[in-house]
């Protein structure tokens, strides 16, 4: 039995089109740049009011055109993200660019294969 730890979902455009069409639930959610490296990784809480779309409508809002994301819904959002932020460190040394000037507390190892 294999476990996917990374998400490995296609990217999809950042554009208001796109993110209108979003559940509002909670989940997990990368953001990109135009060649797909990962800018930041982040969650949709219990205090996100309408879940990842409301979370990605800000990263709009703050980046504007020209970035992609991919998300999951996942109600363990919380360990997901942390886990996904793992592995992007395990797997490039660091943190992405915008999780790396405030990253959470006691963010844990992963050696994934």
């Amino acid at each position: 039995m294999s476990i996917r730890l990374r998400l490995d979902k296609p990217w999809r455009p950042l554009a208001a089109e796109e993110v209108a069409r979003l559940p509002g639930q909670l989940g997990v959610y990368q953001v990109g740049d135009a060649q797909g490296r990962v800018l930041f990784i982040g969650q949709a809480g219990a205090r996100s009011p309408f879940g990842l779309r409301s979370e990605l409508q800000r990263e709009l809002a703050e980046r504007g055109a020209g970035c992609q994301f991919r998300l999951e819904v996942n109600q363990q959002y919380r360990s997901r993200w942390f886990e996904l932020l793992m592995v992007h460190q395990a797997d490039h040394g660091r943190l992405p660019p915008d999780n790396a000037e405030n990253p959470p507390p006691n963010l844990g190892r992963l050696s994934p294969s």
